[in-house]
């Protein structure tokens, strides 16, 4: 229990440093951490969820395992400037070029793998649509 908390603690602060650096990613680490958290704490999975922009992708990717076509384009540009910067910075070292290579095409088939969310039923969105009209 206290491991899985000390994990998403980690994983959640890690995550955090890419909301004031864009270069860092947010979206991963808060996955993680979402996952420890629904194990050790779920009201702070549920914090999570609850931001805005990041929470629902991270909700349907942790509950479903699903990926929208927005979050795979994003992930997978990002894996390219990523890779092109592997080669740019490690061209003189093949060795260490090619391990990360590699681990990006690892990460991006994983990306292109995943399905994407089931579109709500009709009934759930008039539903939902007239509940928030009610508040």
């Amino acid at each position: 229990m206290w491991a899985w908390r000390i994990l998403g603690m980690i994983a959640f602060v890690v995550g955090a440093i890419g909301i004031v650096l864009p270069v860092w990613p947010t979206t991963i680490f808060w996955i993680v951490a979402a996952l420890a958290f629904a194990r050790s704490n779920p009201h702070w999975a549920d914090w999570i969820y609850a931001r805005p922009g990041l929470g629902q992708p991270i909700r349907t990717f942790v509950e479903t395992g699903r990926m929208s076509m927005r979050s795979k384009s994003a992930a997978l540009a990002g894996m390219a400037l990523t890779a092109a910067g592997t080669i740019y910075l490690s061209w003189n070292h093949p060795w260490s070029m090619a391990g990360s290579l590699g681990l990006l095409a690892l990460g991006a088939a994983f990306v292109i793998s995943r399905k994407q969310p089931i579109a709500p039923e009709p009934e759930r969105l008039m539903k939902k649509s007239t509940e928030q009209k009610g508040e």
